[in-house]
Order: structure tokens, then sequence, then C-alpha cells
């Protein structure tokens, strides 16, 4: 008889009512798939094999969740929509609004594993929605890709780039180089673990057309897609030195609002009028997809999966002056070099760690739902295969995803395929109803930093 295995600490997290998050991802095809191609692949699938994909979520009679094996019936996971799921002759559109209701109003059942595949014929995609409790954003999109192969060469799983920052490290520094940047580390990590803390106080963002609060995660939702070229981000990391591609998003999201509030609130906003948010960071090596199938091969249970996560508060600034429109990303950069160098991220997880430990899990939720409240934005950006793939022999066009709402009035997840960059905008649409509007002015930022790095 198995034994019932108790959920990690950020499993527990993601199952309570007020931090509850289901990942949607949706894959779109260049022609439809059928029902019996789609069974076979993924019952030949290590998804399913995961120990985690194959357990119910049980509670025990004091209160704890564990993960408890059973049988699965692949038919019971696969929801067929045959017909158009909604109106208009926009595929990008309909299957965005489709996604949408998902993120408020769609739970997934604990009567079978936390995992769903809707195959959605007349608009040529798949959505995979998998609870988060399931493990991280980065390790479920490696598991899931071994439902794929490459384009150019059908026999092979896809790959997925090295999450290495490009940054430039010194090996050699000096002495007093070192003790420099002893200080500094310690004098971010207390000044942004005692934000972090505030902020699960009583701290919060200024009141803006595009900032929540409590209770927003159950309003009604609206998602759009922002398109970038994945080229001319690099394109505008080459023009400062030791830039990134985070680096690059966070300018385009600091640009990008202020253009949005321009419009909503034009010379009402004071000047570097700050607006934070909210990134999830995983603490731990992510698993590439070589090492998921060395894990299933030697039977080694869950050992090093699950929600290793620590917290990271990323503040953008609003400002009218756009004559240099690379000062945003340098401005982004300053901020992510002082985060990288803190131990924000580790710290905050130890800080939810020690609330689930000593106050139970429902207090530590409740901690991240406040900060989540008093600030103005979820962001992630998860890097995806550099090569075209296919599932079942099938082209795939495009890879998006966003996440249940929050108390956020925008979440933004960008995730990148194939020399293409989406950004899936989730948005409470009774406080953001032009969201199209938003999209657009991120996009519009990205290009006019481009033009501006090639004429520089």
């Amino acid at each position: 008889m198995e034994i019932d295995e108790p959920l990690s600490p950020g499993g527990r997290l993601f199952v309570q009512p007020a931090t509850h998050q289901i990942i949607n991802s949706v894959f779109g095809l260049e022609q439809p798939i059928t029902l019996d191609a789609l069974r076979t692949v993924i019952s030949s699938s290590l998804l399913i094999k995961h120990p985690r994909f194959s357990s119910l979520l049980v509670t025990d009679n004091h209160g704890r969740e564990h993960w408890r094996k059973t049988e699965i019936d692949i038919n019971h996971h696969i929801i067929i929509r045959s017909n158009p799921v909604g109106e208009g002759d926009n595929d990008e559109e309909v299957v965005n609004e489709y996604l949408a209701d998902l993120t408020v109003s769609s739970p997934l059942t604990t009567d079978k594993p936390l995992w769903e595949v809707h195959l959605l014929s007349a608009h040529k995609c798949l959505v995979l929605r998998i609870h988060h409790a399931l493990g991280d954003g980065i390790s479920l999109v490696s598991l899931m890709l071994t439902l794929c192969r490459k384009l150019d060469d059908p026999e092979q799983t896809p790959t997925i780039g090295p999450l290495t920052s490009s940054r430039q490290k010194h090996k050699n520094s000096g002495t007093l180089e070192s003790i420099l940047k002893l200080v500094k580390m310690v004098w971010f990590t207390l000044v942004y673990v005692f934000e972090f803390m505030m902020r699960g106080a009583w701290v919060k963002d200024g009141k803006t057309a595009v900032r929540g609060g409590e209770g927003v995660e159950l309003w009604p939702r609206k998602l759009v897609t922002a398109k970038f070229s994945f080229e001319d981000m690099k394109t505008v990391k080459s023009a400062v030195a030791n830039a990134t591609i985070n680096d690059v998003l966070f300018g385009v999201i600091s640009s990008g609002l202020s253009k949005y509030l321009d419009s909503r609130s034009p010379d009402s906003l004071p000047e570097g009028l700050q607006m934070t948010g909210v990134a999830l960071v995983n603490l731990r090596p992510s698993p590439g997809l070589q090492d998921i199938k060395e894990l299933m091969k030697k039977n080694a249970g869950t050992a090093g999966w699950g929600n290793k996560v620590g917290i990271v508060l990323l503040p953008v600034y609003y400002h009218r002056n756009r004559s240099d429109p690379l000062q945003y990303l340098k401005r982004a950069k300053m901020m992510m070099d002082r985060k990288k160098l803190s131990m924000e991220a580790f710290l905050s997880h130890q800080i939810g760690y020690f609330v689930m430990k000593y106050f139970g899990a429902k207090v530590a939720s409740l901690l991240e739902y406040k900060v989540i409240c008093n600030t103005s934005f979820t962001i992630s950006n998860v890097v995806g295969p550099r090569e075209e793939i296919t599932v079942t022999g099938i082209p795939i066009t495009y890879m998006r995803a966003t996440s249940s709402s929050l108390p956020h009035a925008i979440t933004m997840h960008m995730v990148s395929y194939a020399g293409k960059a989406d950004m899936q905008i989730l948005v409470a649409k009774d406080i953001i109803p032009d969201p199209e509007k938003l999209a657009k002015c991120f996009e519009d930022a990205l290009l006019e930093m481009k033009q501006h790095a090639v004429q520089t």
C-alpha cells in the first residue's frame, strides 16, 4: 500500500483559496489535431508517468494536503470543444476570451489529477490547464514539451536555451571590489526584505488607473496578446552594456505603462510615480528535458520537483519625458542589477516557509495575498524552444500562457518561442476596459527603443 505524500510548502500555498493558481497554456497549431492522435501522444509521454500527474489532491483529518496515487483515465482529462467557443472570425480573440473565462470561474476538480487538455478543433489549438501545485512554471514547461518534437528532427524532443544571465562576471575581482560587493549585497538585501515585509503589512502603491486591490480577482477578465520580435529585443539589449532580455522587458513595461497612463489620466500623475510588480523566482536549478527523462528512468520519485520559489518586488516608474526611450531600459537594468545582487528572493521564500511552518498555510497565503493587493501587477518571463516544434507531427505556430486571476488588475506572462515573444495580458476589464490599447503601448515602446538603438 502506497503512503500519501505531503504537498511541498509551495504546493500548499497554491491550493489555498487566496492564492489558488492554475497555469493555462495554449499551443497554436498549423492545422487541427485529431482526438486519437492527441490521446496517443499523451498516453506515450512522460507527462502521465510523472507521479504528480497521476495523483489526487486529498486532505487529511488535520487539514493537511497530500498527494495520493491513482489510476488515470486519459479520457477524463481531455475536454473536446468541436464547435467554436465564441463568436467572431478572429481565432486569437475568441481563444483569448475562452482563456479569460477560465482564469476566473473554472477551477480543476479534485476527483482526478489536477490537469486537463482542452481540444479546440475549430480554432486549431490546444489548451493545457495544470495546477500550479504540481510544480513551478519552468519545470512544467519542460515536462509539457516532452509531448513535442523538433520540426527539423522529428525524433528529437525540443530543447530550452540556458537560463543563465548574459551579465559579464568578473572572476578575478580584487579584495576591495569583493568587499564593496558584499556591502552592497547586505545593504540591498536589508532594504528589499524590509520593503517586502512592509508590503505585507500596510505599504501600498499609489492609486492609478491600472491598480487593482482586494476582491479584484473575482472581477470579469479580458485577455489580449502583445507580440514582440525576439530579434528586436536583442537589438535593444545590445544598445546598453551588459543588459539582458529581462531588462528590456521591464524597460518596455515601464515605458508602455507610462504611455497608457498618459492616455487615461494625462497630467494628473506625479513624475516618477512607482508602480510595483510581483515576480516569482525559481530558487533551484531548473530541470531540462534530459534531466526529466533521467529522473523517470531512475524511478527517483519526485526528488527535486516542486515549487521552491521566492517573491521579488520589481518597481517601474511613470515618466513623461520620452526623448530618449533607452532611459527606461537603463533604469530597469540598474534596478535588476541591484535585485540580483540581493538575497530578496531567497529570504522572501524563507519568510514564507517560517510563517507556514509556525502559523499555517492559510496565514502564509494571506501574507502573499496582502503583498499582491498592495502592488500593481504580476509579471513572468519563460524561455521556450528556440526552434520550431511539432505535436503529433503538426507544427506549433505559437506558445502562450496565463494564470488564474489575482487581485492585480494586470497580469503579464511572456513566453518566447522560435524568434517570437508573446505576452499574454490579463486584465480586470472594469478597471482596464481597453487592454488592446495597453498591448499596443507595450509594442510601440519596444519599437521606439529599437529605432533609437539603431540610430545611436
